[in-house]
């Protein structure tokens, strides 16, 4: 992928439909680090997460005789989200599959937004691997949530802005799932800014990206329950993502679910501001790793808000 001119254009493309979401300095993570420390707030997001960069690049890229044959996607809940926004926007039809034990919150956002949705399977992989071979099966177009190039380039948009915004970037931390955010991020901003450093960041309960690069081929493994729900689940077998975090990937940061609560505690009391597991993650990683980045421009991306009340009662109490 060039991915300097995919995510260049993909920025101009989605533009009219969604927002250039704030970079803002955190003050309490930077004090503790002795670093500046950059907040990317996808959380503020429409439907809640980044996932509407992707989705809404690969819609407008259809041609009118796929999105004539309708769509279907899987999604663990934001790319649905994301996905039956773009539809909603454009007038089209949709269905979406989501894990049968997928986020309440997140399912009804997808309802809301007047998609069709299915429950299959307890893994994402699984649930996008039935979704797949029900496109297939009766000739629609099928989406992936970070299995396609011009996903990965939605989300490099992220890239694109994060590049206006600040002049050197030291580092960007990032929640790792399928791996289409992280590539579309360090693909751009590796090619205007070589010396960035990209850092992967993984629940211990669901470090799939992680042990595949470890193992040097994409491995099945079971995801254990984890407040990253959105970042959980395995991932497709040829993903193109795979040899992409190989490649720009400098270092994966696993952390604990009590890692991950304290993490999104420090955002709701220091910064105001509601964040869902995956997004806790990436900042967990940050204080996990943070004496090695004094005095360095980081940027940690929150890349979503969506979590449900029942699901916040256990992070604050």
């Amino acid at each position: 992928m060039d991915f300097y001119t995919e995510s260049t254009q993909a920025e101009q493309r989605i533009r009219p439909y969604i927002r250039e979401t704030p970079l803002d300095h955190a003050l309490a993570l930077s004090e503790t680090g002795q670093s500046n420390v950059y907040l990317k707030l996808e959380n503020l997001q429409y439907t809640g997460s980044f996932k509407l960069r992707g989705a809404m690049n690969k819609l407008l890229s259809l041609s009118p005789e796929e999105r004539a044959q309708g769509i279907v996607t899987a999604s663990s809940g934001n790319h649905g989200a994301a996905v039956a926004y773009g539809l909603k926007r454009l007038g089209l039809p949709g269905q979406i599959f989501v894990p049968e034990n997928a986020s309440p919150v997140k399912v009804e956002l997808i309802r809301r937004l007047g998609a069709q949705v299915h429950h299959y399977g307890h893994d994402s992989g699984l649930t996008e691997l039935y979704a797949r071979d029900y496109a297939d099966q009766r000739g629609l177009v099928y989406i992936s949530p970070y299995n396609d190039p011009q996903i990965i380039a939605g989300q490099g948009t992220i890239g694109v802005e994060l590049a206006r915004q600040l002049e050197r970037i030291d580092a960007v931390f990032v929640t790792v799932g399928g791996g289409g955010l992280i590539s579309g991020i360090a693909g751009y901003l590796k090619a205007v800014q070589p010396q960035v450093k990209i850092i992967g960041c993984l629940p211990e309960n669901s470090p799939v990206m992680a042990e595949s690069v470890k193992a040097g081929q994409i491995v099945e493994m079971e995801s254990l329950p984890t407040l990253s729900d959105g970042s959980a689940g395995g991932i497709e077998p040829g993903a193109i993502t795979f040899a992409l975090c190989r490649k720009l990937v400098d270092e994966f940061v696993l952390v604990s679910e009590d890692e991950i609560k304290a993490a999104m505690r420090l955002i709701i009391e220091s910064q105001h501001l509601l964040v869902e597991g995956a997004a806790g993650v990436a900042v967990a990683a940050y204080l996990k790793t943070e004496t090695t980045f004094r005095h360095k421009n980081v940027v940690i991306v929150l890349c979503g808000a969506n979590i449900s009340l029942e699901a916040l009662k256990t992070v604050l109490v």
